[in-house]
Order: structure tokens, then sequence, then C-alpha cells
């Protein structure tokens, strides 16, 4: 029951639905990104932790964004991509002129990975 007016089904997808993806969103970013965790006694403390889940989560919107379309990871949750893109060992050399990054030879998503990074290199 509602006392909105107008037409019952475009009520359900204009206004429902979209509130539904947005607490979709928000579960995501707290149990994904760790956003629940305010355990700390000082309110500044747990405001940081808040504000640094917030961040984290625009980055991954901006990593699905620009990096990963056309990818089966496009429309992936955050624990999927950070299970699958950003949890990983590899061995970082630096020397005066570049980074580099080793990483496993038999790592399922490297393909991915290196769909991303070649994205977010282009201009």
């Amino acid at each position: 029951m509602t006392n909105l007016t107008g037409q019952a089904q475009a009520l359900y997808d204009d206004v429902y639905c979209q509130r539904g993806e947005a607490e979709n969103r928000i579960k995501e970013a707290q149990v994904g990104l760790f956003a629940t965790r305010t355990s700390c006694q000082h309110l500044q403390s747990n405001q940081l932790r808040v504000l640094l889940a917030a961040l984290g989560y625009v980055l991954i919107e901006r990593l699905r964004a620009l990096a990963l379309q056309g990818t089966a990871l496009a429309c992936a949750q955050v624990d999927t991509l950070r299970i699958k893109l950003l949890k990983l060992a590899a061995v970082v050399t630096r020397n005066t002129r570049r980074i580099r990054l080793y990483l496993a030879s038999n790592w399922p998503s490297a393909d991915i990975f290196a769909h991303a990074m070649s994205q977010l290199r282009s201009p």
C-alpha cells in the first residue's frame, strides 16, 4: 500500500526498484569493503574507517566503469573483484625507470587483470 499517485507498475519500477538497488549498493559496501568495522572508541577513528570504505567503493565503481567493460567481471560484486583481481601475490621490482610486477603464471584472472591495466593506462 502506498499513498503515492500514479500507475502501480511505474511506481514499482521508478521508485521501489531504485530504492532496493540503492540498498543493495550500501550492503555491498558494508560487507565487501568492511564499512561496518567501527569498533574504535573514538568517533574520529570510526568516521575515518567509514570514509575509507566509501573511497574504496568509489574506486571499485570507477574500475568497473573504466577498466572492466566487456569482461566477465564488469558487473561483479566487490567481494568477487577483491578476491579475483586485487588480492593476489606478486613480486615487485623497482629500478630507476620502471616498476615491474611479476604475477603467478597460472593465475586464472591474469588476462582480465592485463586488460584492466591496459584500459587504465591508455589516455
